[in-house]
Order: structure tokens, then sequence, then C-alpha cells
């Protein structure tokens, strides 16, 4: 008999699975085209039915994506974060580790790409989280006497938005090192003491 963990762990396993065939498709066919039929071929499932068994809706689905994309974005990130001292280092650390995960990660940028452009009502939690993380780096950096005195949400936004908006060029070839040096700094320069 299966222990309640073990039926979790496959529980978990085949949501991944779900979400990460969902990235794939989204990424090559678009939203419109987006089909549970095209998500089960994808993963390949026997039936469309192991999908709505894990998530309720389509929107719940396109959270799930949205959340996988956060989660490999930061274990992409996090050794270069972790190898970062003070709050200057930790902020090239973050630009640059995210302008890399793009670059490195063209189709999850385009999934979640298409979930946004589709106006699907997901992932406002996870924004909230990581501009939220941001003014945290801003308001110890400002402590330490690394950063300037600013509003550190709305510095966090606006790197936030600086990343995102330069996504799509990273997915058609923009340079990435050349991107990230130059949104360093800019960021270097608004921030500095």
């Amino acid at each position: 008999m299966e222990s309640p963990a073990t039926r979790r762990a496959a529980t978990e396993a085949r949501k991944a699975q779900i979400a990460s065939a969902t990235i794939a498709v989204l990424a090559r066919r678009g939203y419109a085209e987006t089909t549970f039929e095209a998500i089960c071929e994808q993963a390949g499932l026997s039936s469309k039915r192991l999908i709505s068994y894990h998530f309720s809706s389509k929107d719940q689905l396109f959270e799930a994506v949205v959340r996988q994309v956060v989660e490999d974005a930061a274990a992409f990130m996090r050794p270069a974060l972790d190898a970062a001292s003070g709050a200057r280092a930790q902020l090239e650390a973050f630009i640059r580790a995210n302008i890399a995960f793009i670059a490195a990660h063209p189709e999850h940028v385009r999934a979640v790409q298409q979930i946004a452009f589709n106006q699907v009502p997901v992932g406002g939690d996870e924004q909230d989280a990581a501009v939220a993380r941001l003014a945290a780096l801003f308001a110890e950096g400002q402590r330490a006497g690394a950063f300037r005195e600013f509003d550190g949400v709305l510095m966090g936004t606006a790197l936030r938005a600086s990343i995102d908006g330069v996504a799509d060029r990273l997915v058609k070839g923009l340079d990435p090192e050349r991107c990230a040096d130059e949104l360093v700094e800019i960021f270097d320069r608004a921030t500095r003491a």
C-alpha cells in the first residue's frame, strides 16, 4: 500500500510534468492553441482527464505554470545570489542572473508572455513577492550606506519592469552580457549612495 507521502510526491510530480508540458505548448503554439489535447500530446498523457484531475480550470493550470517558472528562475539564480556579498554585489548578481535565466530559458519567457498577453489573471502574487524581495534588498543597502535614500518598492518595480521589458529582445537574440552590463550600470547609477 502506498503511503500518503508517496502519493503526494506522485501527485506533485504529475503536476510538474503537466506544467512543463504546458510551458512548451504555450511557447511553441501560443495561447489559443494551448488545449488540453495539445498538453496531453506534449506530456505523453493518455487522457486530458489527467489534467482536469489535477487542475480544476485552465486558469489554475496557468497559475501552476507561472509558479513553475518562478521556481525554476529562483533555482537558477540562487548560486549567483548566494555568492554575492553586500547589497551592491547582490543587486548586480540579481540583474545578471535574471538576464542569464531569460536567455537560457526562452520557452519559459514565451509561456509567461502568452499568459500575460492574454490577460489571464495569474502571477500577481509572484510579481508582488519579487518586488518585495527587491525592496528588502534596497532597504538593507540603504541601512548599510551602499544605496541612497529612495522608495524601495518603486525602484524594485522599475527594475522588475526593465528586466521584463527586455525579455522579448533577449529571446530574439539580444546579447545577454551586453544587456546585463547596461542594466547593471543603469541601476547602479540610480541607487548608489
